[in-house]
């Protein structure tokens, strides 16, 4: 007889809160600074269970400890330790890389493991799929969007094509009866290349500026650079990243240049954290 989620016993379980005066030590020993903190399990246990970064590393924590949503994770957890960085962007790097290392239980988002997809203009002008196995994400120009499958990447292209009423069929996305418009057309949906309301011409332009909006960034360095942060304590580190892709953390420059290696291929987590800092020009930039 199925049972209910609601009287599953585990359900019940999980759902009961009680504050965690098992780690109030642990936190206690939490800089209010940024960093990187880890939720371990029993000493048996090979796995974290959740591993998460903060620029006020107490804050966070305790944030979690007040969290009845969180109770099951809290009961498991025996200790709590943590790394301090020099900054959000230390605290952001440390954290990805650690995730992938660790697989932590809790941090079932983060941990997969994605086969990268873009989007780019093909001979014809028409957008289509290119993986991360095949193109240095880092390296090849005119890509568009970061996308986790080539099923996301298609649906990240009709989503671009409703928001500028581009024509599912010119984009390749469907099939056109010949000698008639699309159905989208017959709804306002999209502008009418396909029947003659517009030029070619046009809706290529269109589709180029709305790709635009979603280009990826080429690795703008001939090799790794270093990325300094210092925090108001006097913590300095610098970040060594090559094509997108973190390297590690060092206090000085000889330390920093013996952690280059070549890039292991295009992080799209270090892509996403490292972009604006880059190539704003706010960060502090070392060469290598």
């Amino acid at each position: 007889m199925h049972i209910p989620a609601r009287r599953r016993p585990e359900f019940d379980e999980a759902r009961i809160y009680e504050y965690p005066e098992h780690l109030r030590e642990s936190v206690e020993a939490l800089p209010p600074l940024p960093g990187v903190y880890t939720f371990h399990g029993e000493p048996t246990d090979q796995l974290p269970l959740y591993i998460g970064k903060s620029v006020n590393l107490r804050a966070r924590v305790l944030s979690h400890l007040r969290n009845p949503d969180e109770a099951r994770m809290l009961r498991q957890t025996r200790r709590i330790t943590h790394q301090r960085t020099a900054g959000e962007v230390g605290a952001l790097l440390l954290e990805a890389s650690l995730i992938k290392q660790q697989q932590p239980l809790y941090n079932q988002k983060l941990r997969r493991s994605r086969q990268l997809c873009a989007l780019r203009l093909g001979e014809a002008g028409r957008p289509e799929v290119v993986d991360a196995r095949t193109h240095n994400f880092a390296t090849t120009p005119d890509l568009f969007g970061l996308y986790s499958s080539r099923h996301a990447a298609l649906d990240g292209l009709r989503h671009l094509a409703d928001l500028h009423k581009l024509c599912y069929g010119a984009l390749g996305l469907e099939k056109l009866a010949p000698g008639r418009g699309c159905f989208r057309a017959s709804l306002h949906q999209c502008a009418g290349v396909c029947r003659g309301d517009e030029t070619l011409a046009a809706h290529q332009q269109r589709l180029i500026e709305a790709l635009e909006t979603l280009r990826v960034a080429c690795w703008p360095h001939a090799g790794a650079i270093g990325l300094r942060e210092r925090d108001e304590e006097g913590l300095a580190q610098i970040h060594v990243i090559r094509n997108w892709c973190y390297l590690g953390s060092a206090d000085t420059l000889a330390q920093a240049r013996a952690l280059d290696q070549p890039a292991a291929g295009f992080d799209a987590d270090g892509y996403k954290i490292l972009c604006r800092p880059l190539l704003s020009g706010t960060a502090e930039l070392l060469p290598l």
